[in-house]
């Protein structure tokens, strides 16, 4: 994409590795595995970090992910393996495939690149004027039920993410509504009833169980009782509410 991929490397090297905030290094790592092959003299490194244990469990997930993806990058390169594009099943060039694994994570064709591009960007679009209600800490949320799960967990100190892209699971490309890295959590508010939604509610929450992800599941009818259904869950995962601080989230 016309960017100079050693000085890239060369600069987020030291930050994956050194910088005293956790979340930035993982940042950082994540970006070194969009490098793919150009990243290599990083994978000491980040096999380090993947098999420390006084690392964050996300550090260690994700330098283990930036690792198998950089290896895989680098057989290709060396074997020139050949791969077909996911949508007209037609060879996909050595550049090709590089450019398609790194926004979409499959084999795609140019002319195909661009129309899964174009029709990504539709719905990103779509969803971000969904996004009208703002919650207490000035995120803003699609829905009244994703805005009381954002208030619960500033109320009670948890950091997350909102609507994250391309976190990957399995060879699928999804959105939680929230991932709490700290925890390496997810939480889905299903707030719709239609049968299309329904369809992709049950293979998302497939595609969790397959992947051992820890899911937090919330529906309409739960969110009378919003916080002792956080509070119990995410207790399994360790985090334990201090009650003279826990509300319902309104």
């Amino acid at each position: 994409m016309g960017v100079d991929q050693a000085a890239a490397v060369a600069a987020l090297a030291p930050v994956a590795r050194l910088d005293p905030h956790h979340q930035t290094r993982q940042y950082a790592i994540k970006a070194l595995k969009v490098y793919g092959a150009a990243a290599q003299g990083c994978l000491p490194d980040l096999r380090d970090m993947a098999r420390n244990p006084h690392e964050k469990d996300y550090i260690r997930r994700d330098a283990s992910a930036a690792e198998a993806f950089i290896e895989e990058a680098l057989r290709v390169a060396a074997s020139a393996a050949e791969h077909h594009c996911q949508r007209c099943h037609a060879r996909v060039t050595a550049e090709e495939f590089a450019r398609s694994q790194q926004a979409f994570q499959r084999a795609f064709r140019d002319r195909c690149f661009d129309e899964v591009f174009l029709e990504r960007r539709n719905f990103e679009t779509q969803v971000e004027l969904n996004k009208t209600i703002e919650a207490r800490d000035g995120t803003v949320v699609q829905s009244e039920g994703e805005r009381r799960i954002a208030n619960w967990l500033t109320t009670n100190g948890l950091a997350y993410r909102y609507d994250g892209k391309f976190r990957i699971i399995g060879e699928f490309q999804i959105r939680p509504d929230f991932y709490l890295p700290e925890l390496d959590v997810y939480i889905e508010y299903w707030g719709l009833n239609t049968p299309q939604y329904k369809m992709s509610m049950l293979k998302k929450q497939m595609l969790y169980q397959q992947e051992g992800k820890r899911l937090i599941s919330v529906y309409p009818q739960d969110l009378p009782n919003l916080a002792s259904l956080l509070a119990s869950k995410l207790r399994l995962f360790g985090f334990t509410v201090d009650e003279r601080s826990e509300v319902s989230g309104r």
